[in-house]
Order: C-alpha cells, then structure tokens, then sequence
C-alpha cells in the first residue's frame, strides 16, 4: 500500500502536491517523493522519512513546473530500507518517463527476466516498481514507433502493459513533453480516483489514491479511474480517457474499506466510513450470537479505524461507547511498520489506557482486524493492567488467514496469527476472555451493500482467493525467502550494506 497523486496546472504544482501527499501520508511512512516538470525537463527529490521531514523549503523551491506526481511509500517489495528504491523512478529512454506506483506485481520476477533477455533492458533493484516503469517505457517505444506519440499511442502501449503485467497496480506516470498518464489495473484492486478544478487558465487535473486528496486540495471529485482504463492529460491540458483492458471487473481491495483508507474517502462509491458503520452493525450480530450482551459493561474501540465500527456495534448491543484508550499522534501507524521488532515495540508509545474506562468493568474492545495478534496482545494486557475485570475482543474484520500479495505487508503465512490455528488458539495467545471475527460473507454484503456495480472483492488475506490466477505455492515460497532475507531493522541494514561493499572488494 502506498500514496500516490498526480498534478496538471496552469501555476506550480509542487505545493499541491506536497499537501496531497500529507492527506495521504497514513498510506505510507517510509519514504517520499516528488516529480516536477518543465517542458521536458524533470525535477526530482525523494527520501526516507514522513513527507514532513522528507521536503524541506530549500527542496520545495528546487521542484519547479506546472505539471508533477508523488508518493508516499509503504514498502511491500523490495528492500525497506533502501533509498534508492523510494518512488518515483525514473527512465530516460524513450521520451523520459518517470513513475509512481500503489500495488504489487505478482509476476515481477518472471518479467525482469523478459525485460533482460527480449526488451535488453536493466532493472538495477529489487523493487517492482522499477519493472513496470520498464515495461511501460518500452511498450511506448513500441507504440510509438516512426508516430508522433498522441493518446493512441499511448493508449495502446497501457494495453499492452495490461497484456503482460500481472497484479495489482495503480500508476501514475509523466512523459517528458507529453503529458501525464494514469491507468489502474483490470480488476481495480488498488485505488485510483480523477478530480479536477477550474483554474485561472482552464481546466486543472488531479489523480490520487484517495478522494480525500483531491478534496482537501480543493479540487472535485469527478469520478474513480474505472479498472483497466488509462487517463491521459496532454500538455494543453486536454483529458483523454480510454479503456485499455480487454475483459475488466471491479473488484476493489476489501482491506482497504477495513483499514487502510480514510474513513473521510470515497472509493469505488463507497463511503469508508459508511462501511465501517455496516461492519460494526454485522459485527453485533456475530457478538449476540456468540456471548450474552448482558456480560458486556463497555464497548471501547482500539483508535482510530475501529471507532465507527465499534459506535455501531455499541448502539446495537445498547452498551455505551467509551474512549479507553489515548493514541499518541507522532507515532506511525504499526501495521505498516517494516519489522516486527520495530512493530512491537511501538504499540505502548502510541497507545496509553485510562484506568477509569476499564477498572471493575467487563469491556470489549473493537478492532479493525486482527493480523498478526502482537499489538492486540500488548492491548489487552494494558487493559487488565487498568483494572477491567473480563477483556473481550471483537474484530471488524474476519481472521486473516493467508498471504496478501496484492501490496499489503502481509506477505507471508508464518506472520499471521490465524493461519492454522483455531479460534481457541488466538484467543489463548492473544490472552482475551473472549474472541468474536466477522464473517468474511457478512463483511462482503456489510460493503457492497453500498455499491451494487461492485464485482466483487479482492479478499484474498480472508478468504484465500487470488483473484488474478496466478499466484502458486511457488511464490509464497520466494516471497518467504526474499522476506526472511530482508534485515529487520536500519542497524542490520546498514551492516549488510557494509557486508556487500565488503563481498564486493574481494
């Protein structure tokens, strides 16, 4: 999962896009980056950190031009730590295309032995990203051979992008003196909406992952980029939009309405917060169903993705709604936290009880989800240590219980606390008096209530279904070696950087 946003304008972009990519900054905290453009030169800075930290004035003043894009980065592929492999990347060959990407390519690994062997063209990082900026570059010099490169053009070049990636990806790219495209895949799976505002010259663009982005801009919402179609804003600042996928389906990520969004956006013309409220709604059946409401004193969310959910779940149980727990806001969020070490050690930093909330009382605690059970571990013991008398547990959403190779950093079977394991095994680890999930149909009808044009759900951490059909044992076997191989924290990388230099020289 990462942030990424797109920009044409008649002044500079690179405010806009610096405040986009703060209203998108809980996609991703890793690293940032910015790309700007006048006429066919590029203007680039990116760097670990929070966009906050990454860009200061001197690096703003450096990014001139009325056209650029940005993103924000959760790594999913490739090395963590890695500056090198921040967003956007760059190719200069042909036009020169530079790219930023949300999602995860499931065949990444056979098509840099493609780009090697047939398209004689170098990847240089482990990163995904790099190999679909590559294959869209040279499926352009294609496209546009001895042709001037019109929307046609490059149209057909996102076709054949389509053709022979696989995954889940949602881009947005610009072509040095041409314009800037954004396309997202044919299932839809990651986000991608178009938004526009009439400015002092015309007409300017915004894509971004989030309407919340465009929103706090000042831009309107027109609509998502429907799955497999690409957007194409010329220099003049025309829109040109073109479906490029030959059979495409709406089957958005479901984790996305479950916790990686805003609960302000709108995806796919699902309210987030409205479908948290369905959630928390479905999840007081599966309570009533399973313990008396009568054992329950409290509902307390554990911030901030379940509060909808749990107000919901509290009103339908009839039980008041406390806040039980105080976040600290500088600390990032800990699902998408690189290393489990890092992970755990940052769940009592951010989150502190109130002994008055929980002291005598049998409380349920409501979360979003549960993935890997180390921070609800950590919540419940501080909630006995407040003084609650019983600590129930109640997700929003159903076990997770396989690998999510769609961009979501959880990759890897090992890590989840659901995976073969029964519910009496969680609810022992995690150390809770009692567990109630969701039901996977029940979340399912909870969100596509809200959107009858909906195919369907990529839900595959859920219910164990790939919707793209390619993924195979095989691969969650590499993606365990490549994991396990990755240094868990900035010290082990540092000195298995120092280890390379060292390999090297001998």
């Amino acid at each position: 999962m990462c942030g990424i946003v797109g920009v044409t304008s008649n002044s500079p972009v690179n405010q806009q896009i610096y405040d986009a990519l703060l209203l998108l900054q809980h996609r991703g905290q890793d690293a940032a980056g910015i790309v700007t453009a006048v006429g066919t030169k590029f203007f680039m800075h990116k760097a670990r950190g929070m966009v906050r930290d990454v860009f200061r004035t001197r690096n703003m003043r450096a990014l001139p031009g009325t056209m650029g894009l940005g993103q924000v980065r959760y790594p999913t592929a490739g090395n963590a730590y890695s500056e090198e492999e921040a967003q956007p990347f760059y190719v200069n060959a042909p036009f020169g295309v530079v790219l930023v990407h949300n999602g995860n390519l499931t065949n990444a690994h056979a098509l840099k032995q493609e780009l090697f062997d047939i398209d004689r063209r170098h990847i240089n990082t482990e990163s995904d990203t790099e190999v679909l900026i590559n294959i869209l570059a040279h499926e352009l010099e294609l496209a546009a051979r001895d042709l001037p490169l019109s929307p046609v053009e490059v149209f057909k070049a996102v076709a054949e992008v389509h053709r022979r990636v696989k995954g889940s990806y949602a881009v947005v790219a610009l072509i040095a003196g041409y314009g800037l495209l954004a396309f997202r895949d044919p299932y839809g799976i990651r986000p991608l909406c178009l938004g526009s505002q009439d400015g002092a010259k015309g007409i300017e663009w915004m894509v971004a992952s989030e309407s919340v982005a465009l929103e706090g801009s000042g831009f309107k919402m027109l609509r998502d980029v429907a799955p497999g179609e690409a957007v194409f804003i010329d220099m003049n600042g025309q829109m040109h939009a073109q479906q490029c996928a030959t059979s495409p389906s709406l089957n958005p990520c479901v984790f996305e309405f479950v916790y990686l969004a805003r609960p302000d956006s709108v995806i796919d013309g699902v309210s987030v917060y409205h479908a948290r409220l369905n959630m928390g709604e479905t999840l007081a059946q599966r309570v009533i169903s399973t313990m008396p409401p009568s054992d329950i004193d409290v509902v307390i969310p554990i911030p901030e993705s379940s509060r909808p959910s749990a107000m919901q779940l509290a009103q339908k149980l009839g039980k008041p709604y406390r806040e039980g727990f105080v976040k600290n806001r500088y600390v990032g969020r800990t699902f998408i936290m690189p290393g489990q070490s890092v992970r755990k050690k940052s769940v009592r930093q951010k989150l502190n009880a109130i002994g008055m909330e929980f002291k005598g009382r049998n409380v349920l605690l409501v979360d979003d989800s549960i993935v890997r059970g180390t921070t609800s571990k950590e919540i419940v013991q501080m909630a006995r240590e407040a003084g609650a008398n019983k600590v129930y547990m109640a997700s929003a959403a159903p076990p997770v219980r396989y690998p999510n190779v769609y961009g979501i950093d959880m990759p890897t079977s090992e890590e989840l606390i659901a995976h073969n394991r029964s519910m009496e095994e969680i609810r022992a680890y995690i150390g809770c008096d009692a567990l109630i999930y969701q039901d996977v149909d029940a979340m399912k009808r909870a969100v596509g209530a809200l959107n009858p044009k909906l195919a369907g759900f990529e839900a595959s951490c859920f219910d164990g279904r790939y919707i793209t059909g390619d993924v195979s044992a095989a691969d969650f076997e590499a993606m365990q070696t490549q994991r396990s191989n990755q240094p868990q924290d900035e010290e082990s990388a540092a000195d298995r950087g120092r280890l390379a230099l060292q390999n090297a020289s001998e």
